[in-house]
């Protein structure tokens, strides 16, 4: 108890804090301290930008997503209008076989018709020579000499009806074709697309008129009429010389075929 009575330590503690309150006066003074921010609003700012940090990576990524779901609608809407554009050509096309299935049978009616026409005014003809021929009591009791001349008649008649058929001009079966060209995206030139399909020249080709017509989210499509002689170019032909030019056209399709 008497050591520690004698210890100054605890008794001067006053004079040690003046001391180190005079020092930290001294070194401010001086300048050579540096005040460090306190520790609470470190943390606060670390927090902040990992808060801010978060919700720039979430919008990013439903930015991205938005876009991969805008672009998925699109390609099914195209693809929809494809498969519409695909079913109106094949009911345009059964329709028109059907059509010339008619006419045919048309034409070949009235082909028939021609010389059952003739025919009709032969009996009165053959009425009158039976008439001139009541006169004459030699005549063959059989009637061969009429079956005779009613034959002759008939050949003569087909005969005129054939030379008279082969004097007239054939007729060259030609037909009226729209097509629609499509290009593979909104940054397609279409005035370049458009000479490229009428730089394609076939024997018995003409090319018409032609429009520009929207599809959607910024395409156009060209449609172009044309009239060809059926003997000498099919459809096949035209797309095959078309779709050659890969870098501005994705696909033709027939869009109306009639025959002029």
């Amino acid at each position: 108890m008497i050591e520690l009575r004698s210890e100054t330590i605890w008794f001067d503690q006053r004079k040690f804090e003046e001391a180190e309150s005079h020092y930290q006066r001294s070194l401010v003074s001086k300048g050579d301290t540096v005040q460090s921010p306190p520790r609470s609003s470190i943390v606060d700012q670390i927090a902040k930008a990992r808060e801010t940090i978060k919700q720039t990576l979430e919008q990013e990524k439903g930015s991205d997503e938005s876009c991969v779901s805008g672009v998925g609608q699109r390609l099914g809407n195209l693809e929809k209008e494809n498969q519409q554009l695909k079913e109106a050509i094949r009911n345009i096309q059964a329709s028109l076989t059907k059509l010339e299935e008619r006419v045919a049978n048309i034409e070949i009616t009235k082909g028939g018709e021609a010389p059952t026409s003739n025919a009709k005014t032969e009996p009165v003809k053959t009425e009158s020579k039976d008439v001139d021929d009541e006169d004459d009591s030699d005549d063959d009791l059989f009637g061969s000499s009429d079956e005779e001349e009613k034959e002759r008649i008939k050949q003569i008649r087909i005969q005129q009806y054939t030379e008279k058929k082969a004097k007239k001009a054939p007729v060259i079966a030609k037909s009226n074709i729209i097509l629609d060209v499509k290009p593979w995206s909104d940054e397609t030139d279409m005035a370049k697309l458009e000479e490229c399909v009428r730089s394609v020249t076939l024997d018995g080709l003409v090319w018409g008129k032609s429009k520009l017509v929207p599809v959607g989210y910024g395409i156009r499509k060209l449609a172009i009429t044309c009239v060809v002689e059926d003997d000498k170019v099919g459809t096949d032909d035209l797309e095959e010389a078309i779709t050659k030019f890969e870098e501005h056209i994705q696909s033709v399709d027939v869009a109306a075929f009639n025959k002029v």
